[in-house]
């Protein structure tokens, strides 16, 4: 196991947001050894209640072994689930025809579906899978069950990309293969809205490899083009583009390039124009830049689900809860 990260100004911020308002966060995964030493850190902290799903014997005795306390936790095992009646039928009801009430048993024995439809059905606050799954695992049932916020058409997925005091938004490095200028633009508003959860005013930067019209292509005025449609869907938004990568981030490149835009190499939330991009882009912050990549945290969903990466530790574990628990706070705050 990889040495316990050294905790920064952001993680120490959403333990105070989280702490005392008892969020009920699902951990599908619950014996694997990371999820189960997270979950039983994050009990002992007081932060939330983790609710964990498996078999009971085989948790209790995971707890024996570790030595750890379970008197914060929540324990439902799909199997011997006393109100599993009522699930199935809430589940062939949001399904709306497309599962049947055997399909719908026969489902909710996986843990993703079953910790999901906790999550809908108010008996937890969010979700937070992905250790020992795929995305497509953790993320379909979210999408079947959870679904969308009103007037979106796709989740996306961010990294708060964190350094000493730096943090930056860096979209879409997950979901979106090949994102339209709609989608880009609703990745764009909705990751502000990330941003300023974790205290980042943001100012977002539509990113390409052109800077206001230095080049021309589809490539180019696919993004321009997702700059008029977010400045229509938020007109109080701060973003622009179409940047270079140096244009949003340094001040006197800017100055050369976009003498007039309101983005002077100030941005803080990236939004790159295809996950080929983001992904690559993160990825090259966090090993050469020495950037901690915090998510991906799904965007866009009626309620907070997050993606683990199956090569994440506990401390990634404990820092994907914390930042869920804070996404439920802002649901329930709304």
């Amino acid at each position: 196991m990889r040495e316990r990260k050294t905790e920064n100004d952001l993680f120490a911020g959403l333990k105070e947001k989280a702490k005392g308002w008892d969020r009920k966060i699902v951990f599908p995964e619950a014996l694997d050894d990371r999820v189960f030493a997270a979950a039983a850190r994050l009990a002992a902290d007081g932060i939330l209640i983790p609710v964990l799903i498996g078999n009971m014997e085989a948790i209790q005795a995971k707890a024996k072994e570790l030595k750890v306390s379970l008197d914060n936790a929540e324990i439902y095992d799909p199997e011997n689930y006393l109100e599993m009646d009522e699930m199935v039928a809430a589940f062939v009801e949001r399904r709306k025809g497309k599962a049947t009430e055997e399909q719908a048993r026969a489902m909710l024995k996986d843990e993703n579906y079953f910790g999901t439809m906790l999550v809908y059905m108010n008996k937890a606050d969010g979700l937070v899978s992905g250790a020992a799954h795929s995305t497509a695992d953790t993320v379909r049932p979210a999408l079947q069950i959870i679904k969308m916020k009103p007037g979106l058409s796709k989740t996306s997925g961010v990294f708060i990309m964190v350094k000493g005091e730096e943090k930056y938004v860096f979209a879409d490095c997950a979901i979106n293969i090949a994102p339209t200028s709609q989608d880009l633009a609703e990745i764009a508003v909705e990751s502000a809205k990330t941003a300023a959860m974790f205290d980042i005013d943001p100012r977002v930067a539509m990113l390409s490899f052109s800077t206001k019209g230095s080049a021309v292509s589809d490539e180019t005025k696919k993004v321009s083009d997702a700059l008029t449609i977010a400045k229509e869907i938020n007109p109080e938004l701060i973003i622009d583009g179409e940047f270079q990568f140096d244009a949003a981030i340094v001040p006197s490149v800017a100055k050369k390039k976009a003498p007039d835009s309101e983005i002077q190499g100030d941005a803080n939330v990236f939004v790159f124009p295809s996950l080929e991009a983001g992904n690559i882009g993160y990825k090259i912050a966090q090993r050469l830049g020495g950037f901690e990549a915090v998510g991906p945290i799904l965007q866009g969903l009626n309620a907070p689900v997050n993606d683990l990466s199956r090569g994440c530790d506990e401390e990634d574990v404990y820092n994907l809860a914390l930042v869920t628990a804070v996404q439920s706070l802002d649901k329930s705050n709304k």
